[in-house]
């Protein structure tokens, strides 16, 4: 199975817009200690960007082009990716990217412009996370076999661990990929140490069910693998791309007759939505969850508010 390509950022600009713009990104990486998922996009953000600067103005934009820039050429530019398909979560994403840029360049003594900061950021659909129920989730990660039925034994144990992994313990698709072999929950762990975003790390539990999945992917695994190795590889024995796991989920879903919104990030949700719905402690499911605010696990109650009125209107006889 190929990996799917990411694009590339590059930096189309003059040499001074070019130095600044890269300063900014190390910045973020060092200082800022940024993710480096979240790096990547907001290096994607700044790329497209310029790229559509050099375009607009017909030259390669440099310092004193950016600090001439008009509120109209930033909607242009959110008009043009609107025009590519890009969602307002994302265009809100890259419209925050460049205010965290130009408020770097005037600390620096760069320039100043205000043109970003007066375009309103684009109107966010209200929605709540869409999880499994649990016996849906429960045939997902069991699913791999169905998924790929010519894959070898290991691959197909491979998959299920990592599956496992998500519902079993609310991990994020990158933090469970990125685990290494020394971070294994094997020989009776029931605990794991996760990296999460912005490099915060916090523990969570390990059911025996995921413990057992993890032990017999290891068992089977053909390739040798050391302590600071990737845990879960690629039939190469490189690190396994998320996009195997995405596939293997499409297909189940197919196969399972799931919905478009069963997705790797849909076994989060559900390890949320069906520990609050078991009597879970708000405060104890943000930390499994790894967020820096209660108001970001809050969105769980609302699932839950919504599956209460749903089962009142289906039972009630006056409903």
């Amino acid at each position: 199975m190929a990996k799917e390509a990411e694009a590339e950022a590059v930096i189309v600009a003059g040499p001074d817009l070019k130095r600044a713009a890269e300063a900014w990104l190390a910045y973020l990486e060092v200082e800022r200690q940024l993710s480096a998922n979240t790096s990547e996009a907001y290096a994607r953000d700044i790329s497209q960007f310029l790229a559509f600067l050099a375009g607009h103005l017909n030259r390669l934009p440099t310092l004193a082009h950016l600090n001439a820039l008009a509120a109209c050429d930033v909607r242009a530019f959110l008009a043009s990716r609107r025009a590519q398909g890009v969602g307002s979560r994302s265009l809100s994403r890259t419209l925050s990217a460049l205010r965290m840029f130009f408020r770097f360049l005037e600390r620096r003594g760069l320039g100043k412009n205000d043109a970003v900061r007066v375009v309103a950021l684009p109107k966010l659909p209200h929605s709540v996370p869409k999880p499994l129920t649990a016996p849906k989730a429960r045939a997902l990660v069991e699913s791999a076999d169905i998924a790929a039925p010519d894959a070898p034994e290991w691959i197909t144990a491979r998959d299920t661990a990592v599956l496992a992994l998500l519902y079993g313990s609310g991990l994020r698709i990158s933090e469970a990929l990125s685990l290494t072999r020394r971070d294994a929950p094997t020989k009776g762990r029931d605990m794991l140490r996760v990296t999460g975003k912005g490099d915060k790390t916090r523990v969570v539990p390990v059911l025996a069910i995921v413990r057992e999945a993890v032990e017999r992917y290891l068992a089977l695994c053909p390739i040798e693998l050391g302590s600071d190795d990737p845990l879960f590889v690629g039939v190469r024995g490189g690190p396994l791309s998320p996009r195997i796991i995405q596939l293997v989920i499409a297909r189940a879903r197919g196969a399972l007759g799931l919905p478009e919104t069963a997705t790797p990030h849909a076994l989060r949700h559900s390890f949320a939505t069906h520990l609050l719905a078991g009597g879970g402690d708000l405060r104890v499911i943000q930390e499994l969850l790894g967020h820096a605010s209660l108001s970001t696990t809050q969105i769980y109650t609302a699932v839950d508010a919504e599956r209460l009125i749903e089962a009142y209107r289906s039972a009630h006889p006056r409903a």
